[in-house]
């Protein structure tokens, strides 16, 4: 069973507006419990597999063996992308431009996500939808500790959380050299939109720990 995000958080609540960032088809009206395992290596499953309570793979992050350094693809289970998401190269805040489908097309942009300051001990990025071109002020805020694992989502800069995640630990997954942690995608919230934030977070993560 996936864990619940820390008791301190409030419970979920429902947005009056689903939020759908990717495709009006990944809100559902009620909490969406999901489990991300992060593989050491695969050729086969990808690097991230992200199932559903019933242990059903819902979707598949494209293996680093068969994609470029700077580019991931979200797919579906029967492999069909989703969202590609792009680096983009000698950015300053890390910089990532997330795309409809297998596209890289300007006209297909969904939203760009950017660290929030360029020095900082705890990640925190902001989330600028497509037509949110001035970036004044953000359309989603993550706030995460990544080495724990520990990551919050909120609509803005408010105190309205979205989604949570947090680790998962069993002796299995320890063995297996794998990585899992539980997402809560509160009710009517896009969770493709938050499997592709965690994604870009592991690799903003991954680059900082290789410098």
């Amino acid at each position: 069973m996936m864990e619940q995000g820390p008791s301190s958080q409030p419970p979920p609540q429902m947005m009056t507006t689903p939020v759908a960032v990717v495709g009006q088809q990944f809100c559902a009206p009620y909490v969406v419990m999901l489990t991300v395992t992060k593989k050491a290596i695969s050729l086969t499953d990808g690097d991230f597999v992200v199932s559903d309570v019933n242990g059903e793979v819902l979707m598949k992050v494209q293996g680093r063996f068969f994609s470029l350094r700077d580019r991931r693809v979200l797919c579906d289970a029967a492999g069909t992308p989703i969202i590609s998401m792009k680096e983009k190269i000698l950015s300053m805040h890390s910089r990532w431009n997330v795309f409809r489908g297998d596209s890289s097309d300007p006209n297909d942009l969904i939203f760009t996500v950017k660290k929030s300051h360029i020095f900082q001990f705890k990640t925190e990025l902001d989330v600028f939808l497509a037509g949110n071109m001035a970036e004044q002020s953000c359309d989603f805020k993550i706030k995460a500790s990544w080495l724990d694992r520990d990551c919050t989502f909120y609509l803005g800069n408010t105190d309205n959380i979205i989604a949570l995640m947090s680790r998962q630990y069993t002796v299995k997954n320890v063995i297996l050299g794998k990585d899992t942690f539980g997402i809560t995608v509160y009710p009517n919230v896009d969770y493709a939109f938050v499997v592709a934030i965690i994604v870009i977070l592991d690799e903003i993560h991954r680059e900082e720990s290789e410098d």
